[in-house]
Order: C-alpha cells, then sequence, then structure tokens
C-alpha cells in the first residue's frame, strides 16, 4: 500500500490526479475544499445581520441563523447515514446543495433581502463549481507544476520566440508604427482595453481547446499509457498541456510588452504622438522619462495580439509544435510509464 500512495502522490504532483484508479471528486477530491467551504460558510452567517437592528436583535438572529445552520448539518448527517454531529467524510448533492440554499435563506429571513439572497446563492454555486473543478481535476497541483518549472518554460519560451522573431516582430512593429493603432487604442478606457485583452485570450485559449484533444492522443499513442486512458484521464491531460502552453504564451506576451515600452521610450518623441492622436500624452512618473499611458496601451494590445499569434503558432507551425511538444512528452512518458506500473502493482495488491 505505501508503493501504491508514493504513485498516487506522484500522479497528484504532477497535476494528473485522475491518473489514480477510482478516483472520485466526491470522495477524493471535494473532501479537500471542504475547509474552505466551511469558512465561507462561517462568513456567510452575518447575512442574518440588521444594521438597523439593535445589538441584542442581531446577537439573537446570529444566533438563529447558526442553530439553522447546525440544523441543516444534522439533517445532511441524518440523510446520508451518519452520527447527527459527525463531520461529513464526502461531499455530495445533499451537502452541496445545503451549502448552496442555507445562507441564502439567512439574508432573506432575517431582512428579506431577495437580491442578496440571489447573489449569495449564485457565488456559492460558483464556487461549488470551481471547487470541483480544481480539485477534482487537480487544477491546484497544475498550477504548482507549472510554477515549479517556470525556470524552463522561461527558457523554452525564448527559444520558441526567437525563431519566431522575424514573423512575428514585423508584424508587430508594423502594427506599433501605424497611426490607427494608436488613434484606437491610445484612447480607449481600462475597461473597453480590458474587455478586448479578454476576447482576445479567450480566442486563443478556445484554439487551444480545440486542438489539444487530437495531441493528447496522439501524445497517449507515442508514450505509451499503458491501458487506454478514459476521457476524464485525457481531459487531465489536455488540462496539464494547456496551463503548460498558457505560460508560455504570458512569458511571450509579456517580453513583447516590455519590449515594446523601451521602443516607445526611445522612437516615439512627444511630436510624434502629437501628429498621431493630438496630444502629448498622459505621462507616468517623470515628464522627462517619456512613459505615458497611452504608450502603455499600446504596448499591451500589441503584446494580447502577440501572444495570440505565438499560441496559433506552436500548435499549427510544425516545428514550434515540435519544440513544445517535446518537453511535454517527455515528461508524460515517465508518468505514463509509471502507470503502468502502478496498475501491475494495484493488480496484484487486490489478488
Amino acid at each position: 500500500m505505501d508503493d501504491l500512495e508514493r504513485y498516487e502522490l506522484r500522479f497528484r504532483r504532477a497535476g494528473l490526479p485522475l491518473l489514480i484508479e477510482g478516483w472520485s471528486a466526491r470522495e477524493d477530491a471535494l473532501p479537500r475544499a471542504f475547509p474552505l467551504l466551511a469558512i465561507v460558510l462561517c462568513g456567510e452567517l452575518l447575512g442574518a445581520l440588521n444594521l438597523e437592528w439593535s445589538p441584542w436583535a442581531n446577537v439573537g438572529a446570529l444566533a438563529a441563523a447558526v442553530a439553522l445552520v447546525l440544523g441543516a448539518v444534522a439533517l445532511s448527517n441524518r440523510l446520508a447515514g451518519r452520527p447527527v454531529r459527525a463531520l461529513p467524510r464526502d461531499l455530495g448533492p445533499i451537502e452541496l446543495g445545503l451549502f448552496v440554499v442555507v445562507p441564502a435563506i439567512l439574508p432573506l429571513v432575517f431582512g428579506g433581502q431577495v437580491t442578496s439572497a440571489l447573489v449569495t446563492a449564485g457565488a456559492n454555486l460558483l464556487l461549488v463549481a470551481v471547487a470541483a473543478f480544481g480539485f477534482g481535476f487537480g487544477l491546484l497541483a497544475i498550477l504548482a507544476w507549472a510554477l515549479r518549472r517556470v525556470a524552463g518554460q522561461l527558457a523554452s519560451s525564448l527559444l520558441l520566440l526567437a525563431r519566431a522573431v522575424p514573423l512575428l516582430m514585423l508584424f508587430a512593429v508594423v502594427l506599433f508604427l501605424t497611426t490607427e493603432m494608436w488613434q484606437v487604442f491610445a484612447d480607449i478606457d481600462d475597461g473597453s482595453l480590458a474587455g478586448v485583452v479578454a476576447l482576445l485570450a479567450a480566442v486563443g485559449t478556445l484554439f487551444l481547446v480545440v486542438r489539444l484533444p487530437r495531441e493528447v492522443q496522439a501524445l497517449e499513442r507515442e508514450a505509451g499509457a499503458g491501458a487506454p486512458l478514459t476521457r476524464g484521464q485525457r481531459l487531465n491531460v489536455g488540462l496539464v498541456m494547456l496551463v503548460s502552453q498558457g505560460l508560455q504564451v504570458l512569458v511571450v506576451s509579456l517580453a513583447i510588452g516590455l519590449f515594446f515600452i523601451a521602443f516607445g521610450l526611445i522612437a516615439i518623441k512627444p511630436h510624434v504622438l502629437d501628429a498621431w492622436i493630438q496630444t502629448t500624452g498622459q505621462h507616468v512618473g517623470p515628464r522627462g522619462l517619456g512613459l505615458t499611458v497611452e504608450l502603455l496601451r499600446v504596448s499591451a494590445m500589441i503584446a494580447a495580439l502577440s501572444g495570440l499569434y505565438y499560441a496559433i503558432a506552436v500548435l499549427t507551425d510544425s516545428t514550434y509544435r515540435e519544440e513544445f511538444l517535446d518537453e511535454i512528452t517527455a515528461e508524460l512518458r515517465e508518468t505514463f510509464a509509471a502507470r503502468s506500473e502502478y496498475l501491475v502493482l494495484l493488480r496484484d495488491v487486490r489478488a
């Protein structure tokens, strides 16, 4: 059993918990979110308070809210066949449903606040979905894995960027030096700029999501996963690849954004700005530095567009694709080999 636990711990650290046989989001993942959900639930007890009431009335309301929550816990334990005062061993539909509904009842019962009740229920439902996805597919482990190898990702990203520079930089510099680019994005408000960047990020992510299943199947055949992967396991592997490439795209985008900020400080003089956008710009920091809000906005847009181009090129251009997938393939080959050993050991233990 110790050997099995070591294999399973390795899969978790690699961000691939679904490679563990018998993995259940209800029994293995959601209980890990129990402390977070409990803290949120305790904070939402304050929804029973009303600033217009006297202190003693609020104390009574808070006591009633605690009693209501404890009653809901006792009810869920009874329905699940557990002792009334026991802590849940797993989080099933009953427990999660009560977590969504009970805190939303508090502002409704103790203050008639319909909007607050709906917002609380919606927020709790979203939190449950995020917890189920994050813990069920090992998203937190994947992020930790990605951060541990950020130095290697940086080197790989810069290598690929160096190969992509001729075409990418030509495309980016031409855009940067166009009057229309500055007229459109220099005067855009921060909310609209964030919306455009988010739209480009969504398009790039959608492209990767559509392309990655094919790459996962190819990796499974090449690396040799032992027993065929299930749909959930393939999704877990695809999520690892998505986070890995997302980190590369982020590094490349930041590098390009910083380059164009430096390029703009040198090449874009106040009289050029005045000719393009009829203003010398809103300066950030010392005026002699030449750093303007407009330069930051245009550089951000160039970085976002370049990131989108890079994300598409990595999976469509054979040279970039091989560079990107080689490292992932090597790591997955080791993980899949460990999975084959794990499955053999598991069969021996069960026999």
